[in-house]
């Protein structure tokens, strides 16, 4: 009866296990993808900003230059689609200002 059970079914239940399987594979390699895509896409933004904040706001100081980048890197990322919490911006931004100056510096140096 066994024996009968599986080769009747044993094809479609192979068939189904593995097409869950290729299914789930593929939807995990999706995820990992759109972070590392959205990742990528939130650095390349905020560099974009911390730039254009320095040549757009030359009067601006401080906390309204940081104000106006979190603003702008926000409004961006929203439109794209991309959430992305406080820290995450301050940090990239942090990160964009200092690569930033030290490509100044190192021109200056030149």
């Amino acid at each position: 009866m066994l024996k009968d059970f599986i080769n009747d079914y044993g094809a479609n239940i192979l068939r189904s296990i593995l097409t869950a399987l290729v299914g789930y594979i593929g939807i995990e390699i999706k995820r990992i993808y759109v972070k590392y895509i959205n990742d990528e896409t939130k650095k390349s933004v905020v560099k974009t900003c911390v730039k254009a904040v320095e040549q757009l706001y030359k009067d601006l100081h401080g906390e309204e230059k940081l104000n106006k980048c979190i603003e702008s890197v926000t409004a961006m990322l929203c439109d794209k689609g991309i959430t992305i919490t406080d820290i995450e911006i301050r940090m990239l931004i942090e990160s964009a200002v200092n690569e930033f100056n030290n490509g100044f510096s190192s021109q200056e140096d030149a």
